[in-house]
């Protein structure tokens, strides 16, 4: 009797220590509400409407003129300044000089890092560790935020199928399952564990939302996009980011089935605000409300301003529709005073989250954190985790440190604006560290022989491929880093064809030729179709454009001081007319197969139509890509065995745990990234041939195995079927595997 009146006092004491928790919370939570109110209720109309204007400190002149525009009320949030000194003085004008001294909250794109840029996302999606991921926006993070930077404008979580569009390289890739992952990890990094803390800042999820599909991969253009694909690809990533806490959207450029997304009241009101119930702010793209006049959706600039706050956007990016029209559509009943104070106070609402009103102000101190060695250490250890091994014949890699001579060829070599790669503001190229001079330090200056053979990535000329091709017959390994510009990739630079540029195709051939090793090193900021120099070399390491430390982290591999261990978080294609192409793809009424594939130069001149098989593939490309998604090796091998399931069928509120064990069978430690793929046989919509569903990063040493666990719960394999979302009775396929390509198998059925 006295252990059960024990285990109920300890039971009582544990459940007021929950209440206590969930009171202080809501009680911070209706503080909040209740400043937002209460500062609401003294705000002019024209107070209200500077804090749904963002300004760009450029549209107004001079440093007095920004100031005037502060200190009367004019903007409620600045973009693109930053600087200690400047900051605390604009934000001393906005506490200080203005009638009700509502801080400023300053914006800035933070994409993959300020100073210590890390590999740009695609290539942090590669190395499949959010909690790597975590971290480095967290010191993006602290060093912005000691320049007074309060507010990312990222992270970009758009999924896309076409690695043609430049801004592949801002996102994390095609599968919306890794992206949700990542998208979490980004979004805890930027604001912290508490967002008070002085290095916290606002995550911005954007582009809200299908920008990622735009026809042609071309920026900016119109998305078709059906609704179960929206709900069920495209979405899920922002719903990871808004569970995380993002306090922040921005709603993108393009029009989304015929509307544009800043004037979308389906995906901004319905979806974000009513079934989400996001209560942070929304922020337009630059222009975006103003351009809704040219994608033909607004009659003229004061109907684009109409539009985008009836669909709920709450702050207008770098443009003056807002500020010019508000009024007069307040008195034409165009808009309600409603919609503008719901504005008003999501915007509060974050300004007050973030303490700015309690703390507004910037530590000098605080600059101390830019580019510690720590964070240089850990931008050195994402871009390793980043890099992909895509080939290695015969154990050309890893290199030893005693070999007597390398060629270092290729216009990538040394390179350090270029590793940085796109959307990098604030990264300073002299703080990089190139490949070239990352093997100079680990060989020393007498074994490396450097010729770039190529100035840069889109050169023609071939006056120094003689040069080069005497460095590789002088040397006992060839390392070829090649790639493209960071000017390729990014917003608006778009490819119409995804190979090597330049004549760098053609310089790797004469390489070849000389018979000695060659290695590919690719620093790109996109997956590029490479694979007649994958066939020709005999290693290919796939770096992305690595960031600040790129070149320790590459030298790190190429000398096996670790081995490599990148998936790939997107589908290789064998050259743009394969687009789009991703694994989780809806399967044909006759999909292609081995057998009935016809290689486009074995058919017969006035061969018979018939014997073409009539499935679903191209004549030169197949039915296959270049290379699936999930794909790495290592220099390391891992086996697979012992699938196993702990139940045959399940409920639909149920689960089922999926076992297996990998054993490293080679001759070096490393690690595996263990993926789980499913497939629903029949559902009330066809349903993709694969869905990753899981996945874990495992360190095994050589000789030893781990077994790897899974659950899958019920609600996991629900979907949006055209009506509602929800887990369908069935069949499932199970997989546990190292790509999604291949793996253990198994099956379960929901009843």
């Amino acid at each position: 009797m006295n252990s059960i009146k024990r285990l109920s006092t300890a039971l009582f004491a544990l459940l007021m220590i929950l209440a206590g928790s969930c009171s202080r919370n809501q009680a911070g939570k209706n503080d909040v509400e209740g400043r937002v109110e209460k500062l609401l209720a003294q705000m002019t109309l024209d107070e209200k409407i500077g804090q749904m204007s963002q300004l760009e400190v450029g549209m107004v002149g001079t440093e007095e003129n920004l100031k005037k525009a502060v200190r009367d009320g004019r903007c409620g949030s600045l973009l693109n300044c930053w600087g200690v000194e400047r900051v605390n003085e604009l934000q001393r004008v906005a506490v200080k000089e203005s009638r009700l001294g509502i801080p400023l909250i300053i914006g800035r794109d933070v994409i993959h890092g300020y100073r210590t840029i890390f590999p740009i996302p695609l290539g942090m999606a590669a190395s499949w560790d959010p909690e790597i991921v975590k971290k480095a926006f967290r010191i993006a993070a602290t060093e912005a935020s000691s320049q007074g930077i309060k507010w990312a404008f990222a992270p970009m979580i758009d999924i896309t199928w076409d690695p043609r569009w430049g801004r592949v390289a801002e996102g994390c890739g095609e599968d919306p399952y890794l992206a949700s992952a990542l998208a979490k990890a980004m979004v805890e990094g930027f604001q912290g564990d508490s967002l008070t803390d002085p290095t916290s800042i606002a995550a911005c999820a954007k582009h809200y939302c299908g920008y990622g599909f735009p026809e042609g991969g071309r920026d900016y253009n119109t998305t078709y996009i059906t609704e179960p694909v929206l709900r069920n690809v495209v979405l899920k990533p922002f719903k990871a980011a808004k569970d995380a806490g993002a306090l922040s959207f921005m709603s993108a450029f393009n029009d989304l089935d015929g509307v544009p997304a800043s004037g979308n009241e389906f995906t901004l009101k319905q979806i974000l605000r009513k079934e989400w119930k996001f209560d942070g702010l929304v922020v337009s793209d630059w222009g975006s409300v103003p351009e809704m006049v040219v994608h033909g959706y607004a009659t003229d600039a004061k109907d684009a301003a109409s539009k985008a706050i009836n669909a709920g956007v709450d702050i207008e990016m770098a443009t003056t529709t807002y500020f010019d029209n508000i009024k007069s559509l307040l008195e034409e009943k165009k808009i309600t005073q409603e919609e503008i104070d719901n504005s008003v106070r999501n915007i509060l609402r974050v300004k007050f989250k973030l303490g700015l009103f309690d703390n507004p102000f910037v530590n000098p101190e605080a600059q101390k954190s830019i580019l510690e060695p720590a964070s240089l250490e850990h931008a050195r250890k994402v871009a390793r985790e980043s890099i992909v091994l895509l080939k290695n014949v015969k154990n050309t890699l890893p290199l030893s440190t005693g070999i007597s001579s390398v060629a270092v060829i290729g216009p990538l070599a040394d390179s350090p604006r270029d590793q940085l790669g796109t959307w990098c503001f604030d990264g300073n190229a002299e703080n990089s560290v190139t490949p070239l001079k990352a093997l100079r330090e680990v060989l020393g200056d007498k074994k490396v022989i450097f010729v770039a053979g190529l100035t840069y990535s889109r050169d023609k000329k071939t006056d120094q491929f003689s040069k080069a091709v005497a460095a590789a017959k002088k040397s006992d390994a060839v390392i070829f880093f090649g790639g493209e510009e960071w000017i390729l990739t990014g917003e608006g630079q778009c490819r119409g064809e995804i190979n090597l540029p330049g004549a760098q195709s053609e310089l790797i051939a004469e390489l070849v030729k000389t018979g000695k090793p060659v290695i590919l090193v690719i620093m790109a900021g996109r997956p590029l179709a490479i694979g007649n120099e994958i066939d020709e070399t005999g290693a290919v390491l796939y770096a992305w454009h690595g960031g600040t430390m790129a070149g320790p982290a590459i030298a790190d591999l190429l000398f096996g001081k670790e081995s490599p261990s990148g998936k790939l978080p997107i589908t290789f294609v064998k050259g743009s007319g394969q687009i789009p192409f991703y694994y989780y793809r809806n399967n044909t009424g006759r999909p292609g197969t081995q057998q009935s594939w016809t290689p486009i130069d074995s058919i017969p001149v006035e061969n018979p139509q018939t014997s073409l098989g009539y499935k679903s593939f191209q004549l030169d490309y197949g039915f296959t890509p270049l290379l699936p998604f999930g794909y790495g090796l290592s220099y390391t091998t891992f086996a697979y065995s012992d699938l196993s399931l702990s139940a045959l069928s399940m409920k639909t509120d149920g689960s089922i745990v999926v076992k297996a064990k990998v054993a490293n069978t080679g001759n070096m430690d490393g690690d595996e990234i263990v993926q789980l793929y499913i497939r629903d046989r029949v559902g009330s919509i066809t349903r993709p041939i694969k869905e990753l569903k899981g996945f874990k990063r495992i360190h095994i040493k050589k000789g030893e195995s781990a077994d790897v666990e899974f659950t899958l719960k019920g609600e996991d394999l629900a979907f949006f079927n055209g009506k509602i979302t929800a887990t369908e009775p069935g069949k499932f396929d199970v997989w546990v595997s190292t790509n999604s390509d291949e793996g253990l198998h198994g099956e379960f059925v929901i009843e």
